[in-house]
C-alpha cells in the first residue's frame, strides 16, 4: 500500500497504530488483572490484538515507501529505525491477549454457569506470569509507540514551520 486518496498511506495509517497499540495494551492489562473483565471482553480482546498486529506491518511498510519518497534526513532514517521495532511488541500483544482470552474461557468453563465470577486459574503462576508480562509488554508497546511518533513528528516538522506567523496574524 503506497497511497490512499492521493497521500501517502503511512501518515492516514500511523493514526490506527497510534490509536490501537496502547488502546490493546490497556485492554491486555485490564483483562490479565481481572479474570471477570476478560470474560466480559471475549474474543474482543484478541480480535483487537490481531488488528493491531496486522496494523504495524501494513504502517511500517507504508513507512519504508514514504521515505524513499522524500530526502534522505537522519530524522527520518531514526523514525525508520525505531519502527521497525514496534512488530515484536505488537506480537506480544498478541500472544498475551491470546492467552489471556484462551485462559478467561477456560477458566469460565471449568467454574461453570453457578459460579460467583472466581476465576479457576486465579492463583496459579500462570496468572501470574500473565499479568506480570502483560504490564511489562503493554508498558514496552507504549513506550514504543510515543519514541517513533515523536521521532517521526520531528523527523517531519523539523523545519517545516516557523516560531512567527506568517499569514499576517498575530500571537496573542
Amino acid at each position: 500500500m503506497t497511497l490512499i486518496n492521493g497521500l501517502p498511506a503511512h501518515v492516514l495509517l500511523v493514526h490506527l497504530v497510534v490509536v490501537l497499540v496502547p488502546l490493546t495494551a490497556l485492554a491486555l492489562v485490564v483483562a490479565a488483572v481481572s479474570p471477570r473483565a476478560a470474560r466480559r471482553m471475549g474474543v474482543v480482546l484478541p480480535l483487537l490484538a490481531l488488528v493491531t498486529l496486522v496494523g504495524v506491518p501494513l504502517t511500517t511498510q507504508a513507512g519504508e515507501w514514504l521515505e524513499r519518497h522524500v530526502d534522505d534526513d537522519a530524522l527520518v532514517r531514526r523514525h525508520a529505525e525505531l519502527g521497525d521495532g514496534l512488530l515484536p511488541w505488537a506480537l506480544g500483544l498478541f500472544l498475551l491477549a491470546a492467552l489471556v482470552w484462551w485462559a478467561g474461557r477456560s477458566s469460565a468453563a471449568a467454574s461453570g454457569p453457578d459460579s460467583a465470577g472466581t476465576s479457576v486459574w486465579s492463583g496459579t503462576p500462570l496468572r501470574v506470569a500473565a499479568v506480570v508480562l502483560s504490564l511489562v509488554v503493554a508498558a514496552g508497546a507504549v513506550v514504543d509507540v510515543y519514541r517513533i511518533g515523536d521521532s517521526g513528528a520531528k523527523a517531519a516538522w523539523h523545519d517545516g514551520f516557523t516560531q512567527s506567523a506568517s499569514n499576517g496574524a498575530t500571537d496573542h
